[in-house]
């Protein structure tokens, strides 16, 4: 069942959440798409984002699927509100290795104070795609002040 978007103007809040993140921009991390429920964003990798075994570093990972999970929350979240992510809990499954990444988030229950959301992220090689991070977060609903 795809959830329902309450701020019809979703698209544009997503959009702005990635490129007023100065933090993402400084990773490389791109919004690729979302709609009601989820968000997709993607990162080319380079030597930065590799830790000193060669394998994208952790915080790379986290920062991809907890930012592409808010993304999601955002497209099921009212105008007047905001999300803040309150706890998420990621599994580094295998070493991300390859030429870029891809997340894909989905929000699995919205709530009017809490969504939860799950994001996966894969290393891209020649096409091909290996799952690397699953994160399960709680996104919480606040009002704008």
């Amino acid at each position: 069942m795809t959830p329902r978007a309450p701020d019809p103007d979703y698209r544009r809040v997503v959009e702005a959440g990635f490129a007023d993140a100065a933090f993402l921009a400084d990773l490389g991390i791109r919004l690729a798409g979302c709609g009601p429920g989820w968000c997709e964003a993607t990162l080319e990798l380079a030597p930065r984002h590799l830790q000193h075994t060669g394998v994208v570093h952790a915080g790379v990972l986290s920062t991809i699927a907890d930012h592409t999970a808010g993304g999601a929350a955002m497209t099921v979240t009212p105008a007047d509100g905001f999300i803040l992510t309150t706890e998420f809990k990621i599994h580094l499954l295998r070493p991300g290795r390859g030429d870029s990444l891809f997340c894909r988030a989905q929000v699995l229950k919205p709530g009017k104070s809490f969504h939860v959301v799950e994001s996966e992220v894969y290393a891209l090689t020649a096409g091909a795609r290996t799952l690397v991070a699953k994160l399960s977060g709680t996104m919480a609903v606040l009002p704008r002040q």
